[in-house]
């Protein structure tokens, strides 16, 4: 910075921002919004740096990327005070004009404007004449608040106050109702008096047309604000001015009606909406109302996936993504069925029960694909709020609508497939039980009206295809469960895990390790020993584990060996790749065994064969019973 022969600062490297239909002036608070890329560019950087910005209006409003010949060259450098993303392309943020300034030079366009900037030096004038004439713009200037009855004088004193008579006139221009030509010849009037002398003006000449009409032309009365142009002017404790897009509540008003709500969804709406327009823009409440306002909008209300009806379709989908599961795919037929007979039928809600690994999720995917919709899973587990389901009402700091309505909005749609993943992992604790929130979200009688705490009215989740998944039935409460249709997924036999692997698992892992068929050949015997001593599940989860565990190791001896390297998968060289078998596989023996007796017990993964062995010892003849055996089994031992 240099001082130059006229005590003028030069300003090197100031990011530029062109502003729509809004002129800053000095000394004034302006909250604006930032909408255009390269003023978030300039705005990120100069917040970044020293928080210094060069602010000047554009000639016409219109132009989306001014040039620097459509750029006023009087402008205000300005001090970020506060900045917020409103969303992923808009930015909020509150300047503090500071002096008046011109372009002197534009050092750089891209990726936005940095200029040379040389502070102008204002005329000052502090004679008996000028306060005189001070006190009567500033009397106009309170008449003028009372008709336009949008601000007191009392909010505006202490500024008025505390300041310079310069300082006072460039505050009560920023108040002012006037086309941009108007202001921006306002901010470049240097000398005090001058200013003084046409806001007087200007003033009385606002006076005479609103005791001639009702409103002045061109503007709009409105409670809390006006519009100027078809923009938001900034009124302390009132609205503000958008710069860099269409009217905000206007364009909220037209998402409204677009979204096609019901009516008592948009009756809400438009209240909140009328509640918006009186607060300030930068205040908390405002930013819970947009946020309430989002939500209503972004809602699929009446969006639709179009379904698949054909039935072999949806079957050739089922067969190829799951193996076996007939009795899933036989209901999901069923369904299919029944949808083109009957127009809107009720909302499916199906209640997968099995181990885990036996494909309950990825059925579920499937399922999707099968009917066109979309898909989405909400996880269940650990989950012990039921404001999780429900949502917290607005009136909690930091309140957001509940996971359900969330994953709607995700879905976009109003009939997607809904995986209420886990479900018997959910727990209760003060904070409510979540499984008592669910009853009303799955029960078909009930889910056509469901009321989200945070949205506040009805939305219709009859449309809903939901699927419950879960490993164990006993945790699930009875109340609950009888709201669902329940398909058990017991686990799979060896000779479908056979099957599975050669149909799924391994032509995906040779694929995602970049093998082929060539490379790595998988014998029926092998892939019986990978089942049979190295995994013991219901599921095929730790088969597929292992599997992976040899499609690495023949990775390396590709790479080593060449390409065209193949192999033949044995028994023992199942054992070389994954080393000692981790279980040993319990057959009954051919010949009853002296002091030998055999049980089977049922587990998740399918079943154990137990062996009981009795030896004669000296003793008194008493029983002992170890570790934890339920009665039954204590009586059966006694």
């Amino acid at each position: 910075m240099t001082e130059s022969q006229e005590n003028s600062e030069l300003i090197k490297n100031i990011p530029l921002i062109p502003l729509r239909d809004l002129v800053v002036f000095p000394a004034t608070l302006v909250p604006f919004v930032v909408g255009r890329p390269s003023s978030i560019k300039a705005l990120e950087k100069a917040y970044e740096k020293d928080k210094l910005i060069f602010l000047a209006a554009q000639m016409d409003a219109g132009i989306d990327n001014p040039l620097p010949r459509d750029i006023y060259t009087m402008g205000v450098t300005a001090r970020i005070i506060r900045t917020a993303r409103t969303d992923e392309r808009n930015m909020k943020v509150i300047v503090e004009g500071l002096n008046r300034a011109r372009i002197v030079e534009f050092l750089s366009t891209y990726p936005y404007y940095q200029i040379l900037a040389k502070v102008v030096k204002e005329i000052e004038d502090n004679s008996p004449e000028t306060q005189d004439l001070l006190k009567k713009v500033l009397a106009l200037f309170e008449e003028y608040l009372k008709i336009n009855q949008n601000a007191s004088l009392d909010s505006i004193i202490p500024a008025l106050r505390e300041n310079s008579t310069d300082r006072i006139a460039d505050i009560i221009s920023s108040h002012l109702y006037l086309p941009l030509e108007e202001k921006q010849n306002l901010l470049e009037t240097l000398n005090t008096r001058e200013r003084l002398n046409r806001l007087k003006f200007l003033l009385q000449e606002s006076l005479v047309n609103f005791i001639g009409r009702e409103t002045p032309p061109g503007t709009t009365r409105k409670r809390g604000g006006h519009k100027e142009g078809g923009q938001r002017t900034f009124i302390p404790g009132g609205q503000f001015k958008k710069e860099e897009q269409p009217n905000e509540i206007e364009d909220l008003k037209r998402k409204v009606a677009e979204a096609q709500m019901p009516p008592d969804a948009h009756d809400k709406a438009m209240k909140e909406i009328e509640r918006l327009e009186t607060m300030p823009p930068m205040s908390a409440e405002a930013t819970v109302s947009r946020n309430y306002l989002d939500w209503l909008i972004s809602l699929p209300w009446n969006k639709k996936s179009r379904e698949k009806r054909d039935l072999k379709e949806a079957e050739r989908i089922l067969n190829e993504d799951h193996y076996g599961l007939e009795k899933v795919k036989e209901r999901i037929l069923e369904y299919l069925a029944i949808r083109q007979l009957v127009k809107n039928p009720k909302g499916v809600i199906l209640a997968f029960i099995g181990p885990p690994g036996v494909g309950k999720t990825s059925l579920g995917k499937s399922i999707a694909r099968a009917t066109g919709r979309r898909f989405v899973r909400l996880s269940l587990g650990g989950v012990r709020d039921e404001a999780e389901i429900r949502g917290h009402r607005r009136t909690y700091i930091g309140a957001y609508p509940g996971r359900i309505i969330q994953m709607i909005k995700r879905a976009g749609t109003k009939n997607p497939v809904f995986l209420l993943d886990e479900v018997d992992k959910m727990s209760m604790d003060y904070r409510g039980d979540p499984a008592a929130a669910l009853m009303e979200v799955l029960d078909p009688e009930q889910n056509k009206e469901f009321l989200d705490h945070y949205i506040d009215t009805d939305f219709d989740l009859s449309q809903v295809m939901f699927i419950v998944t879960a490993n164990s039935i006993d945790p699930i409460p009875r109340a609950l469960l009888d709201r669902m249709e329940v398909i058990r997924l017991p686990g799979y036999t060896e000779d479908e895990k056979v099957q599975i692997a050669k149909q799924f698992l391994i032509p995906k892992q040779l694929k995602a390790h970049g093998l082929t068929a060539k490379n790595l050949e998988f014998t029926e015997q092998a892939i019986l020993k990978i089942i049979r001593d190295y995994t013991r599940e219901a599921g095929v989860r730790n088969l597929e584990r292992e599997i992976t565990s040899i499609c690495r190791k023949m990775v390396k001896k590709v790479v080593t060996k060449g390409k065209d390297y193949h192999e033949k998968l044995t028994p023992k060289a199942v054992e070389n790749y994954l080393g000692i078998p981790k279980y040993r596989r319990l057959e009954i023996d051919r010949q009853d065994e002296v002091g030998v007796a055999l049980g089977m017990a049922w587990t998740e993964f399918g079943g154990e064969l137990l062996t009981f062995e009795a030896t004669k010892i000296h003793g008194k003849g008493n029983l002992m019973l170890t570790g934890h055996l339920g009665e039954i089994m204590q009586e059966s031992a006694q």
